[in-house]
């Protein structure tokens, strides 16, 4: 199926490593051009470089951290002078500090606010206040499964993402009449550089890995390729009368509708 993605550009932070770069991967295997964001620029060099050789999309980057009110605007002015235009972004940051809500502080809690709810939703206005009228344009959020039930040992996580969860919801019926949707992933045990650090903190991380996998349904960890192949597709035109979905790519682990 051809997803329709070639020559459209797409924004992607946190697109450096995890399940940004995964996302970011498959967009420009497909002929997308991508913008991603990173905090180190080191990173973001070497992602350029690599994500260069890997199909015929075109890509640029940007050192930049999400919790900075300037990086929206910059991502987006980045994007239209390489690349002539802007048609959606993913909006992928780092996890907020694990640990429980009783043992998190308030500057936890604020950073958190500030790079992971606030940010997510200046870069996703932004870029979609940037998409010009008849292009249509994808906007996907990169939540968890604890926008619908909580995670143990994530407390910020899970007062967050519920919150980005129905903000996206409601930027989808304000977007929706310029043809600009609106949705969200939200991955479980994806086999991530974050997702092996939070295992490792038991001490054990193949126990914790192994008694993870057997809670869910597939009896593995998701593969990084098999998340960016969602978000690809949520992003692109073959996706087109699918907004305010909250998409699980967790092999079935939530257990809600």
């Amino acid at each position: 199926m051809d997803l329709g993605l070639a020559g459209r550009t797409y924004v992607v932070t946190g697109g450096s490593r995890g399940l940004g770069r995964a996302s970011a991967e498959v967009l420009v295997a497909e002929g997308a051009n991508v913008v991603l964001s990173s905090r180190s620029q080191e990173s973001v060099d070497a992602a350029v470089a690599e994500l260069g050789e890997l199909g015929p999309g075109g890509v640029a980057g940007l050192a930049a951290d999400n919790a900075d009110t300037a990086t929206p605007a910059a991502l987006v002015a980045l994007a239209q002078e390489r690349f002539g235009a802007v048609h959606g972004a993913l909006v992928s940051v780092g996890g907020p500090p694990p640990g429980t809500v009783l043992g998190r502080s308030d500057e936890e809690w604020r950073g958190a606010f500030e790079s992971v709810f606030l940010g997510g939703l200046r870069v996703a206005t932004t870029v979609a206040e940037a998409i010009e009228p008849g292009q249509g344009g994808s906007i996907a959020l990169v939540l968890s499964t604890s926008a619908k039930a909580p995670v143990t040992g994530l407390g910020i996580s899970n007062g967050l993402r519920p919150g980005l969860a129905m903000a996206a919801k409601d930027l989808a019926d304000e977007l929706g009449p310029r043809d600009v949707r609106v949705n969200a992933l939200l991955p479980g045990r994806v086999d991530t550089e974050r997702v092996r650090e939070l295992d490792a903190l038991s001490g054990d991380p193949d126990g914790s890995r192994e008694r993870a996998a057997a809670g869910i349904p597939l009896r593995r960890y998701g593969r990084p390729e098999e998340f960016g192949r969602a978000a690809a597709f949520l992003l692109s035109p073959a996706a087109g009368y699918l907004s305010g979905v909250m998409l699980p790519v967790d092999g079935g682990i939530s257990r809600t509708l």
